[in-house]
């Protein structure tokens, strides 16, 4: 990486670690789109509300009725077409959305990502990295940074080399939001497939 590079990238990794850490609450609008084995998912949408620490809450507009709820500790995945909630650890699950749970508070780049280089696109301004550990279930994010250090969009590329991109809208720092939001309780009838146990043991 050239020494100008770095220092661009520096800067930038600053931009978003001084924007997010310092922040209690965040509200931001998004679309989602996932792409595997170069098949695309239809686009989902909604709302994404995050509140220190580690609790996150995702509303989903279409498709009506779902929703991934995390209180810190556990994460919820509800679908109202199935009346079903799968219930898992938040340090056990491998689904994208649970890193950006962290972007309030515990954000230290340099200590998850290496690898950090920028691009310039179509005026945009691109930070991409690479997972520092094999461990983790992404390989590479992208990340399109705004002026404010707000992230705009957002490309995780996971290990089974699963592509999952975001693009946020509308992004509000520390509104007022409740505890009780990222509490839940499954609605009457619901299955419950309950993994905390079997994630554990293995």
């Amino acid at each position: 990486m050239f020494p100008q590079t770095a220092k661009t990238a520096d800067a930038l990794i600053q931009k978003v670690q001084q924007r997010y850490n310092g922040a209690q609450t965040l509200s931001v609008n998004f679309v989602e789109n996932f792409t595997i084995l170069g098949h695309p998912r239809p686009p989902e949408s909604g709302t994404l509300t995050l509140r220190k620490q580690g609790k996150m809450r995702w509303d989903y507009s279409e498709p009506k009725g779902k929703l991934f709820i995390s209180d810190g500790k556990s994460v919820f995945l509800y679908t109202a077409r199935d009346n079903r909630v799968e219930k898992i650890p938040l340090k056990n699950t491998e689904d994208m959305r649970a890193p950006l749970a962290f972007l309030l508070g515990r954000l230290d780049m340099k200590k998850e990502f290496r690898d950090f280089q920028v691009r310039d696109e179509q005026g945009a301004v691109w930070l991409d990295a690479t997972a520092k550990t094999d461990l983790l279930p992404y390989a590479s994010v992208d990340m399109q940074i705004g002026e404010n250090g707000e992230i705009q969009q957002l490309k995780v590329v996971g290990r089974d080399e699963s592509v999952t991109a975001f693009r946020f809208s509308n992004e509000r720092l520390n509104p007022p939001v409740s505890p009780a939001l990222f509490h839940f309780d499954p609605p009457s009838g619901a299955e419950v497939v309950d993994s905390i146990d079997a994630a554990s043991s293995q």
